[in-house]
């Protein structure tokens, strides 16, 4: 197994190295999506793919995207793809980020900046570091609406939606195909989006997290 490969299967504790801007933790998360299994379905639709949400730690109602603190030895893309490694057990391509929100803990004594990205799914794992404590759950749009239980993320989540559904929309059929790649058996593939994607500014909000 090539070094590139292999993951580490306990998560980064403490918080020595922990980034913070004007006196607010830096958080940094993903929401994973992958394309459906097949392109019959309009990919203006947003039924045409699918998230990954998580389980927080602290049992109790509602699911969320993986995030965790951005570290000064790391990237903040390096960061948004290590927790999403270490929560959700996926790896793929981090794309251009979805924006900035500002939001407190439920105790009201924790301020955060919260950066988003997409992160679309190129390799689901069997173990990761905290498989034990976390449960993953693949979704359509509309359900992850209902389930995500933190606003910030809901916001950053329409965000997704509407840069995938109108960039695809803007592309004729002849410009889909560098993106759509078939393999011998026939089955398709549909490529990621990369940093041509509008980058829309959401409204910040107040809203509150769980981990």
């Amino acid at each position: 197994m090539e070094l590139n490969d292999m993951v580490v299967l306990v998560s980064r504790s403490g918080r020595h190295l922990q980034r913070y801007n004007k006196g607010r933790r830096q958080v940094v998360g993903c929401i994973p999506y992958r394309y459906k299994d097949f392109i019959e379905l309009s990919l203006v639709d947003e039924d045409a793919f699918e998230v990954l949400l998580i389980s927080p730690q602290r049992k109790g109602k509602g699911l969320l995207f993986p995030k965790g603190g951005w570290e000064e030895d790391e990237t903040i893309e390096d960061a948004a793809q290590r927790e999403t490694i270490e929560e959700a057990g996926v790896r793929g391509e981090v794309e251009c980020k979805l924006g900035t929100w500002y939001f407190e803990n439920k105790a009201g004594d924790t301020a955060y900046e919260g950066h988003m990205f997409p992160l679309f799914v190129t390799e689901e794992l069997d173990y990761w570091p905290e498989k034990e404590i976390r449960e993953r759950t693949w979704m359509n749009v509309r359900e992850a609406r209902k389930l995500c239980q933190n606003g910030w993320m809901k916001e950053a989540l329409e965000v997704l939606v509407s840069r995938l559904t109108s960039q695809i929309s803007k592309q004729t059929k002849g410009e889909l195909f560098p993106r759509i790649e078939r393999t011998s058996s026939g089955t398709t593939t549909i490529l990621p989006w990369g940093c041509r994607a509008q980058i829309l500014s959401p409204p910040l909000s107040n809203s509150t997290e769980e981990a």
